[in-house]
């Protein structure tokens, strides 16, 4: 997932009211299929169904399914990329259903488990359901699996097609009851799925509902934001009240700067401009989502998180920059590159699609229709543009021994998986020779965590740091605790800098948890020190979850209080892969990914040189940076990973690379 929503922001974008909602789900073109869709269904173990946005399918076909006695086989369960849509569609359902959620209507996402033993139909992430099959690999609890969305290709859905595949084939081969499993999307290439699932039936369902009128650039735009802006105020201007515009940009940044210029050139008290992207605070998200009061034109400014997740009430026009941010692994140095690029054909429809949920509307593509027809059809799979040691761990587990020869609808690079088995054989999850999960490895899988976390958190005990550190990992596990409003650049960083540490970012964010925790979680605390209150809510029902894991697996709870000595050890055992020296020049040679990296402009380092650190990622934006870093000392990585830094030599109190 590119962003997050709160949970209280997903209910906002649905209709408030039952009747409302059952009136509006009979117009839906899908209700038109509804007895061909459960004929299928029931006559075929697979399908492949296309839709387009709006037609009702990921909220309507779980209920004709269930009202059609397909619970008797066992749960319904959807799938879906999103967190905020799992939410979000299992809350509407359970409306429509008139059921309480948490009971036959329910959902699972991580850190979230809000089903029961009487659930039957269950919406979850991806995620969620990959980490069931771990205990559980013929998925006995279902008899219908959902794969929603499936255009979006996220590393887990790409997982899932292989596990329910096989699934599906071991259930049929011993007699057992069978599964059946609907791939879904609104924008997709069937043959391909059709074609994984053994020739499915590819069922289309026609219409959307509401029509929309496209509009291509007459001429290829060398500044996408100015024709964005130009576009904004040309359609105020010229469209009378009542319909709200929808700009689809890449980041907080992109964001900010033009919120500012539409202010500038409209100053109209019947303008609202409203951003929305994955660390605005609650409040404001919300503000993106409600509708609007009189006669007021809302102008939101949205990340990707607005393409399939939500409905914004009240969207007319749709303008589509055409570009999106998205993050790409180089496994050759082990660098996540974040650049913004051209979106796919899919992303563009699913962009399109958001002007016509609610009323007839128009979406401006800020690039020529030549253009259009020149991207590429579908977004690259993530599975073929990412770190794969979480997948091959998590299919370790599963008791897949060969990864290599896995049934990927999509392989990846073999040198990805190889380098992902190299991860976590010096992790130890695997054996000497990179097959058998060895005991460290099974307990990682446990967590649903990247392996290099559930290694730190699982060494703690030895810290005597577990506390600690599973605080630091809740909170490494939210996009980002801190909202910095619009020009406040600056009284962010002074208010901050009392938290920052010499040790590095870990104890800076484990210092204003305590603050934090101090004060009872007090939102005027958080907006004085410009903390989202929400981001930290989920930090500590992450931080339940994940103290529960430790707790059956015996791991004693304790904190080492000022010795945070301790904390920065223990990180380094699962993060001495990203070990990092300084150099004369003052740039760092990172050892793991043999580049040259500078610590990130927001770390409390940054003006520091400190010798040696470890860092959480590595990102290159404008430059290569370390994001989230912390000083450690260049005795530990040779005590803790004697093998990987054999081309270290250590001498006294020097330890220098040693230059071939």
């Amino acid at each position: 997932m590119n962003g997050f929503l709160n949970h209280d922001a997903a209910m906002s974008c649905e209709d408030s009211t039952s009747n409302g909602v059952q009136q509006e789900d009979e117009r839906l073109p899908i209700s038109r299929a509804r007895k061909a869709l459960v004929r299928e269904a029931k006559h075929h173990q697979s399908l492949i169904i296309i839709g387009e946005t709006a037609s009702g399918k990921s909220t309507q076909l779980p209920q004709y399914l269930y009202r059609s006695g397909f619970a008797r086989l066992g749960v319904i369960g959807c799938t879906q990329p999103r967190r905020v849509a799992a939410i979000s569609i299992a809350e509407r359902v359970a409306r429509e259903m008139k059921e309480e959620l948490g009971g036959k209507i329910g959902y699972s996402v991580r850190f979230e488990d809000v089903s029961s033993p009487n659930t039957r139909i269950k919406y979850m992430t991806d995620g969620m359901l990959l980490r069931e099959a771990i205990s559980d690999p013929l998925l006995k609890r279902y008899g219908v699996i959902i794969l929603d969305e499936a255009h979006e290709r996220t590393v887990h859905t790409d997982v899932l097609f292989g596990i329910v595949k096989t699934a599906q084939r071991n259930r049929n081969e011993s007699g057992g009851k069978p599964l059946k499993v609907i791939v879904m999307s609104a924008t997709l290439e069937a043959e391909p799925f059709s074609k994984f699932f053994g020739g499915a039936k590819i069922l289309y369902i026609e219409g959307r509902q509401h029509p929309i009128k496209t509009f291509y650039a007459a001429e290829q735009q060398t500044d996408y934001l100015h024709a964005s802006l130009t576009a904004a105020v040309q359609l105020h201007n010229e469209q009378p009240l009542g319909g709200h515009i929808l700009i689809f940009l890449t980041g907080q940044e992109e964001i900010e700067l033009l919120a500012n210029l539409l202010k500038d050139c409209l100053n109209d008290l019947n303008v609202e401009i409203c951003p929305l992207y994955a660390g605005l605070p609650s409040a404001l998200q919300m503000k993106a989502l409600q509708p609007t009061l009189g006669n007021v034109r809302k102008i939101v400014l949205a990340t990707n998180i607005a393409e399939t997740s939500i409905t914004i009430p009240g969207v007319k026009y749709v303008i589509d920059t055409g570009f999106v941010k998205a993050k790409e692994y180089n496994p050759n140095t082990g660098l996540d590159i974040l650049r913004v690029q051209p979106v796919s054909m899919a992303q563009a429809r699913q962009r399109l699609g958001r002007a016509g949920r609610q009323s007839p509307g128009q979406c401006y593509r800020l690039y020529t229709e030549e253009q259009f027809y020149s991207l590429q059809s579908s977004t690259t799979p993530e599975i073929q543009r990412c770190n794969l040691a979480s997948v091959v761990l998590q299919l370790k587990a599963l008791g897949i021994k060969d990864v290599g020869h896995f049934e990927f609808l999509d392989s990846p690079l073999s040198k990805a998986i190889e380098n992902a088995v190299d991860q976590l054989t010096l992790l130890g999850a695997l054996g000497e020779d990179g097959g058998e999960l060895t005991g460290l490895g099974r307990n990682m899988a446990r967590f649903p965590l990247e392996p290099r976390f559930s290694k730190t958190l699982l060494m703690s005990r030895d810290f005597n740091c577990s506390e600690d550190v599973l605080t630091i990992i809740a909170l490494l596990s939210v996009d980002t605790i801190f909202y910095t409003p619009p020009n406040r650049r600056d009284s962010c960083n002074a208010v901050l800098q009392k938290y920052r540490s010499a040790e590095g970012d870990h104890i800076m964010l484990l210092n204003i948890y305590r603050a934090f925790k101090a004060v009872r979680g007090n939102k005027e605390w958080c907006e004085n020190n410009f903390i989202n209150s929400k981001a930290m809510k989920t930090v500590l029902d992450i931080r339940t979850q994940l103290r529960e894991i430790c707790t059956k697996l015996e791991i004693p709870l304790q904190s080492c209080g000022k010795d945070t000595s301790k904390i920065r050890e223990c990180l380094t055992t699962g993060f001495f892969v990203n070990a990092a020296e300084l150099q004369l020049d003052g740039s760092y040679k990172c050892f793991g990914q043999k580049m040259t990296a500078s610590i990130h402009p927001s770390s409390s380092l940054f003006k520091a040189k400190p010798a040696y650190v470890v860092f959480t990622e590595l990102v290159h934006t404008s430059k290569c940076y370390m994001r989230h870093v912390a000083v450690v000392d260049p005795q530990w990585l040779v005590s803790i990973a004697p093998a990987h830094f054999r081309k270290l030599d250590f001498h006294g109190n020097q330890f220098r690379s040693v230059t071939s």
